[in-house]
């Protein structure tokens, strides 16, 4: 027989039993359902940056707000989505129609580079969005494509065809690449042309496709393949030569106009090809299915000269610094393989830094800029920004003390004199300010081989570390200097050219504008038929601060 005290001990034990499970419950359930939550929240964090579309993530975030009796948590969720794929799409410039896979920059640049300041206007979007489709509709090994080609090749033109293009050929290094490749898509996208790009092998696997399901590479079998590498300014049937063996005319008649132009709008053009900008001779231009173009300049603001483009100009850029800002970051992805390269030199080398400094070297001629004066150049100006601290040269570092605020800076050059000059001062000496300063270069191929496929990826890396970082030096003249402000957004501090081995008065300044400088503008007023100032002519243009006959955009008057 069970006693009345084993009956008690049981009931005693039960009692403790349950008051641990309720205090398990009480203690660690809300904390098991808050983990199951953030697992679920990361879950969708996940999803969306690999290739989700917007609706999962709030159909997800509706199921979290149910389960959990979360009330407007499908709300918040659905705001967030929203933040954050405006923020992978940059604002809108970027189409959602693609697996994040195949081609990790276009979504991942943003976790790099500081979010823009510069927003792009609906009108942009919206016309990047019908690009696409016209690409695609019209694009290589589409129909419409092959039956322009063979019209090309008969020398027919179909006046009733929607499909029109613009090829692009190569004549220069990678800086120089970008800007006029930038120029001929918004030449394409103002004329509803669809861009094709002529690439040799030294592009290979450099940039990533930009239009969605379509590709904007000039197919092997092209007919005149082996015509475009040897287009120089001198041939026959150039735009430029053909109006000047005409008397600057070439015929309207749809039945005696070529089926395919070329035209040659390099830094050495002539006259009769610069009449390029000119209305009148846009309008021949209009109705000739392929053109061909060689550049090697951003020939881009000349288009704001037009009044045929000006309204549409307008309205697609009311911020006219940033035309390349929202165009270049559109067009230009690096590979899978060059976005590699970034992220690991990021990471290993910059990412831990509390202020990371771009410096960007560029010589022209070492015989008018001597080692010493362009090092003293570079100093003098970081020092009075305040960018760099100075050492103390009588003392020496026996430990780093690793106590002050650090600065990476990342310098690119194709020499390393001037990596290794800075990086021994710091390593050596300790700054004044108690700064900890870490110098940087990721190569060095001490002359420019914009035919190296290697080297062009190497390139193309750097431009992109140089846009990530938060403050940019950049060398007047330069094309990669450019690219790389216009991606970043930033207006860098310049450092003027040294001529006749003499370092100028002030050393360095800020750029007024974001955007790149056309090196080698016309100077012809189309309407007058004589020479002008054509930064003169619309108030958005002016002389860029580096080169003084040059011509770059500007807001305001």
């Amino acid at each position: 027989m069970i006693s009345d005290g084993f009956i008690q001990s049981s009931i005693r034990k039960q009692q403790q039993i349950v008051t641990k499970l309720q205090r398990f419950n009480m203690t660690w359930f809300p904390k098991l359902a808050v983990l199951l939550a953030a697992s679920l929240v990361l879950f969708i964090v996940f999803f969306i940056w690999r290739d989700s579309e917007l609706d999962a993530f709030t159909d997800i975030g509706k199921f979290i707000a149910y389960l959990f009796h979360f009330p407007g948590l499908d709300d918040d969720l659905s705001q967030v989505a929203g933040e954050l794929t405006s923020d992978r799409l940059l604002g809108g410039l970027l189409s959602p129609n693609f697996t994040r896979r195949s081609c990790l920059s276009r979504y991942q640049s943003i976790s790099y580079r500081k979010s823009s300041r510069h927003e792009p206007s609906s009108y942009l979007i919206s016309r990047l969005r019908e690009y696409e489709r016209l690409h695609k509709r019209c694009g290589p090994y589409a129909e419409s494509y092959k039956k322009s080609i063979k019209e090309m090749v008969s020398g027919r033109i179909d006046s009733s065809s929607a499909c029109r293009y613009v090829v692009w050929v190569a004549k220069c290094g990678l800086g120089n690449r970008m800007l006029s490749i930038t120029s001929a898509f918004l030449y394409a996208l103002l004329t509803n042309r669809v861009l094709l790009i002529y690439e040799e092998a030294d592009m290979a696997n450099v940039f990533c496709e930009p239009f969605p399901d379509t590709t904007w590479l000039l197919p092997k079998d092209f007919p005149f393949n082996y015509r475009l590498s040897r287009f120089k300014q001198k041939y026959a049937k150039s735009f430029g030569n053909t109006l000047k063996n005409n008397n600057n005319k070439i015929s309207v008649s749809t039945e005696q106009l070529p089926s395919h132009l070329y035209l040659y709008l390099s830094h050495d053009y002539s006259h009769h090809d610069k009449l390029f900008f000119c209305d009148q001779d846009q309008i021949v231009l209009r109705n000739i299915p392929w053109l061909i173009i060689k550049s090697d300049v951003y020939f881009l603001p000349s288009l704001f000269l037009m009044p045929s483009f000006e309204e549409e100009l307008s309205k697609l850029f009311p911020d006219k610094e940033t035309v390349f800002h929202h165009l270049g970051r559109y067009l230009f992805h690096p590979s899978n393989q060059v976005w590699t390269l970034i992220t690991s030199y990021y990471k290993k080398y910059l990412a831990e830094a509390e202020e990371r400094i771009g410096i960007q070297i560029r010589i022209f001629d070492k015989k008018t800029s001597p080692f010493q004066q362009v090092m003293d150049q570079i100093l003098t100006c970081t020092f009075k920004e305040k960018l760099l601290p100075q050492v103390d040269m009588g003392k020496s570092i026996v430990a780093p003390s690793g106590k002050g605020k650090s600065k990476a800076v990342l310098l690119t050059s194709l020499i390393p004199s001037y990596y290794e000059k800075l990086k021994d001062m710091y390593l050596k000496h300790p700054t004044l300010n108690g700064e900890v300063i870490n110098v940087y270069q990721p190569s060095h191929e001490e002359k420019q081989r914009s035919t190296n496929n290697v080297h062009n990826q190497k390139a193309l890396a750097e431009i992109n570390l140089l846009s990530m970082m938060d403050v940019l030096v950049t060398s007047a003249w330069s094309t990669f200097g450019y690219v790389a402000q216009g991606l970043a957004g930033k207006k860098p501090l310049i450092l003027y050219k040294i001529e006749d081995k003499k370092i100028p008065n002030p050393v360095c300044g800020r750029a007024v504008s974001l955007e790149p400088c056309f090196h080698s503008p016309p100077i012809y007023d189309c309407k007058a038929k004589r020479e002008v100032d054509t930064a003169t002519i619309v108030p958005y243009l002016r002389h860029c601060e580096d080169i003084h006959w040059g011509i770059k955009l500007f807001n305001g008057t």
